[in-house]
């Protein structure tokens, strides 16, 4: 159920890409209100109500990843969304410090950068849309 409430939010983002440039930074809007008062706040809540370190059982699991990635995803869009989220932002902390995840996180590792143009005029293309 939470790697599902993680993937919504994600899919949302990677769509709002290949959106005309009004209606992305509109879509991008809406993502950053939603995160901030629906998604976002429902993991707070997860986080203080378990007193655990992460949302699903006693140890790190793929709704960490998931979390982790989402959190990333949204930061891209509006630094300062966890602003207001103590425990969430300590779960990225936490999260990040994780040795292997550290050097994902670090530039030229695998992670992907979000779409910019050039990518979107790519896909665009190959799906011939």
């Amino acid at each position: 159920m939470y790697t599902d409430g993680t993937l919504d939010l994600m899919v949302m983002i990677t769509q709002a890409a290949f959106k005309p440039p009004k209606e992305k930074e509109e879509s991008y809007a809406l993502i950053v209100k939603r995160a901030k008062t629906r998604y976002f706040p429902v993991f707070e809540k997860i986080l203080k109500d378990r007193g655990e370190d992460f949302p699903v059982g006693h140890w790190f699991s793929w709704a960490d990843i998931q979390l982790l990635e989402a959190i990333l995803m949204v930061e891209e869009l509006s630094a300062p969304i966890l602003s207001d989220l103590p425990l969430l932002q300590a779960f990225k902390t936490r999260i990040s410090n994780i040795p292997t995840i550290q050097k994902f996180l670090q530039p030229g590792s695998q992670r992907k950068s979000p779409p910019d143009g050039r990518y979107v005029e790519v896909v665009r293309n190959v799906l011939k849309f």
